[in-house]
């Protein structure tokens, strides 16, 4: 969705609440396109301070649905979003390029809120996703989603320390 700002980079001062709903259905990384299932519309609060820069907040929440990181099945986690952003008005100092942050959420004057939507999601991204605390995961050898049934593969994996050890004991078997 895109927000026409005009008004606000106009006035000094300038304050303007505005809800927002985000187009975003996909969120697509490379870690792959993950389903956005759940979203709501949020308060924008946009503010011109001093003609310097634009304050741009606001507070969401997400639902992405995300495969299990053991056994992936999918999982719906909820992803609470806080937009503080400050878009620089004109040219900026020499301190405030230092601080400058990416603004490709701006277009004119036009305010892109997928975009400011995209990378809050992408910095908050969980860093493992289960199922559940006691998730078993799936079977190497054949797949099998341990959480719901047992396998009868040998699931026992020796010590890459030891293959050494065993080589020795490989050459030397008695036939």
């Amino acid at each position: 969705m895109k927000v026409d700002i005009t008004d606000i980079l106009s006035i000094e001062n300038k304050i303007v609440e505005q809800q927002v709903l985000s187009d975003l259905a996909v969120f697509k990384s490379k870690l792959g396109e993950f389903s956005i299932t759940k979203k709501a519309p949020f308060v924008l609060h946009l503010e011109n301070q001093d003609n310097k820069r634009v304050l741009i907040q606001g507070e969401t929440d997400v639902t992405i649905a995300i495969p299990c990181d053991r056994c992936l099945e999918e999982v719906s986690v909820q992803i609470h979003l806080v937009i503080d952003r400050r878009y620089p008005l004109g040219n900026p100092s020499a301190e405030e390029d230092e601080d400058a942050e990416d603004t490709d959420y701006m277009t004119g004057s036009n305010l892109d809120v997928d975009r400011l939507i995209y990378d809050e999601i992408l910095v908050n991204w969980p860093m493992k996703v289960l199922c559940r605390e006691d998730c078993k995961g799936i079977c190497r050898k054949c797949g099998t989603n341990l959480n719901y049934k047992p396998c009868s593969c040998d699931r026992t994996e020796p010590d890459p320390r030891m293959a050494a050890i065993q080589d020795v004991f490989n050459q030397f078997k008695e036939v």
